[in-house]
Order: C-alpha cells, then structure tokens, then sequence
C-alpha cells in the first residue's frame, strides 16, 4: 500500500510542502537581513510584518491541511491521484499567495483563495472516504 501510486504522488506533494515552508522561512530571514530588524523583534518595517504573517498564515495551513491529504490519500479511492492533485494545487497558491503578500497584502487574495478551496477540497474528499466496517457484518444482516 505504501508503494501505491496515490502514495507516492502524496509524498512527493509533502516534500514539496516543506519546501513552500522553507521558502516562506527564506522570505522572513531575507527581510529581516534587508530591514536590519533581528529576532526576537517582530515588528519594525511593513516588509517584515507582512513576511511573518507568511510564514505564520501558511503554517497554520500546513497543519490542518497535511492531515487531510494524507487521510484522504489513505482511503479514498475513487480516483487515488485527486489528494495529490488537489495538494499540488494548494503548493501553488501558498507560493502565489506568498508573492501576493509580499507585494501589498491586499495582492494577497488569488493565492489564498486557491489555496483555501484545495483545502476545503481535500476536507471533502476525506470524510467522504469508503472505511472499512469496524465489525464485520454477521450473516443475514446488512
């Protein structure tokens, strides 16, 4: 099961997760190094304010959204790439919404839609998973 294509498309998006978090970590230490505002200041230049907000808002995204891939990657079936899919989706809006940001936050808005209807996609596909009975059924009844 763990060689399973959907499997590997999931793991490969959740490299590639980390690697959007790297790239969020990388936008706060180049600001705080262009602004000259060092830990543990957390304000100081609109630039620095808005890269922290990054960083923070795609974290908080990260973990609601990691679990969701994984359990619909796991159990649903229907089209066992979709998870992937959808999580590659959600990677490219993280970035948009990071460049967005960056810019002015009211650029923000494109990446963080996309990225929040992956979300909400991938939430969908997860409950709507075909589980196994806990208990098999005894024969003659349903």
């Amino acid at each position: 099961m763990l060689a399973a294509p959907a499997t590997i498309l999931s793991a490969a998006v959740t490299v590639l997760t980390a690697m959007v978090m790297f790239y969020t970590m990388m936008i706060v230490g180049r600001t705080r190094k262009t602004h000259n505002i060092w830990p543990p200041a957390m304000t100081g230049h609109p630039d620095v304010d808005r890269a922290l907000r990054v960083q923070g808002n795609t974290v908080e995204q990260v973990v609601i959204f990691l679990p969701l891939l994984w359990v619909a990657t796991l159990y649903f079936h229907a089209l066992g790439w979709l998870p992937a899919a959808l999580g590659l989706v959600w990677c490219i809006g993280r970035v948009m919404y990071a460049i967005g940001y960056m810019k002015e936050a009211a650029k923000r808005g494109p990446g963080f839609a996309i990225a929040s209807l992956m979300l909400r996609s991938t939430e969908f596909a997860s409950p709507r998973c075909r589980f196994p009975p806990a208990v098999p059924a005894a024969p003659g009844n349903p």
